[in-house]
């Protein structure tokens, strides 16, 4: 019984079980969640480094947010757009302080290693938790 338990406890330990899998999920599907569409005002607009975006005029500084979400019952792809949402909003809530209209730049950051694309975000979904960390620049765009 005491070498099964101890195995038992050997494998709950283990960092073998840990699931980490990366999901690209667009950028776009994120904005026309309908929930993006009550939380996202429309006044910061969001352009991944790469994306054709508006000439910027001045930047406004930067910032690294990282967000996660429960993920238990939920698919990776679903986790992964609600992580992604959350990690917009605050952005757009950084932005609107620092008087910009826009975060550029914008790239993920998980672990603290730049993950670029034009379209897509990077997110890590786990057993329990996902996760999205986003890297952008506040500015202020040409309308």
């Amino acid at each position: 019984m005491k070498n099964a338990l101890l195995l038992l406890a050997l494998t709950a330990a283990s960092p073998a079980l840990a699931r980490d899998t990366v999901v690209k999920i667009k950028l776009a599907d994120v904005l026309v969640l309908p929930e993006a569409k009550e939380k996202l005002d429309g006044t910061v607009k969001f352009y991944l480094d790469g994306q054709k975006s508006p000439s910027v005029k001045k930047t406004l500084g930067s910032e690294v947010t990282n967000k996660k979400t429960n993920a238990v019952g939920k698919s990776d792809e679903f986790a992964c757009k609600w992580a992604a949402l959350s990690a917009l909003i605050t952005l757009q809530e950084g932005a609107k302080k620092n008087g910009a209209n826009a975060v550029v730049n914008i790239v993920s950051y998980y672990k603290k290693v730049e993950s670029k694309s034009a379209t897509e975000i990077e997110c890590h979904a786990g057993t329990m938790v996902a996760g999205v960390a986003l890297k952008g620049d506040y500015a202020t765009v040409a309308k």
